[in-house]
């Protein structure tokens, strides 16, 4: 299995604090059947966001892990926050930010309400050449009581990240149960961690990838932690989807993307 979403490297926001718990994560990622990490320290206004410390410690990280024996590719991103200086920044220099210098972006919103324009600013990212992944929607209480605002960024082509431990319920009864939606609907393109520490928030992908598996078939299993994760770690287009339901229905409005795709092929 591959984790997108993964506060690995110490030090650099709420997740590790050391060397050697990050080590101890590792350990747990590895033994839990996770073969790729993709680090993904927050990149807001909390915590400096410097690529090219990350990418030393990366360097350092691997040796450590090659020294004690645990098979775990790394590669490295970050957890993005929608701040006006993030953004313009995004669209100047996206490398900067998306995962392993490719086309794909983890998107955090707040953990409460929703940023204004927020369509626009998937658009204007895709513009720049990224792809948004918004990370675990189903964390949010805003789109837990209005689930039809994904809609629109759905079928505008952002992809969608669900916490492994909102699948197993240890996210709350209303992140499972929006987890459990998105997942019915096909909504859903990647399970991921968004592992902190060894003890509250730990790197454990394995019961969720069980508990699709077992409601929701296997193969779709298999797409959210391997096939899907893999293609944005290696920076190459989606593969073939299941077809999600509920989304491309017949509406009176169009809403953005659909109103600047008509503009677009006016032209």
């Amino acid at each position: 299995m591959i984790d997108l979403h993964h506060h690995l490297l110490p030090g650099l926001d709420d997740g590790s604090k050391t060397m050697e718990n990050s080590v101890a994560m590792a350990k747990l990622a590895a033994a839990d059947g996770i073969t790729h990490v993709v680090c993904t320290p927050h990149a807001n206004g909390k915590y400096v966001y410097d690529p090219a410390v990350n990418e030393a410690l990366v360097v350092e990280f691997r040796d450590l892990l090659a020294a004690d024996n645990v098979p775990l590719t790394l590669g490295l991103g970050c957890d993005f926050h929608l701040s006006y200086d993030n953004i313009q920044d995004a669209k100047d220099n996206p490398a900067r930010y998306t995962i392993n210098n490719l086309s794909y972006l983890l998107v955090e919103i707040p953990d409460y309400g929703l940023p204004r324009g927020l369509t626009e600013i998937f658009y204007e990212l895709q513009l720049a050449g990224m792809t948004p992944i918004l990370t675990h929607p189903e964390r949010n209480p805003t789109l837990q009581s209005d689930m039809s605002r994904l809609e629109e960024w759905l079928r505008g082509g952002v992809l969608i990240q669900v916490t492994g431990d909102s699948v197993r319920g240890s996210m709350g009864k209303a992140a499972e149960k929006m987890a459990h939606q998105l997942l019915t609907d096909r909504w859903v393109h990647f399970l991921a961690t968004d592992a902190h520490n060894v003890t509250s928030r730990p790197p454990r992908l394995s019961e969720a990838h069980r508990i699709v598996s077992k409601k929701y078939g296997a193969d779709y299993a298999d797409m959210l932690c391997t096939t899907n994760p893999r293609a944005v770690f290696e920076g190459k287009p989606m593969p073939q989807q299941e077809e999600p339901r509920n989304l491309y229905d017949e509406r009176e409005e169009k809403g953005f993307f659909s109103r600047m795709f008509s503009k677009l092929t006016e032209k």
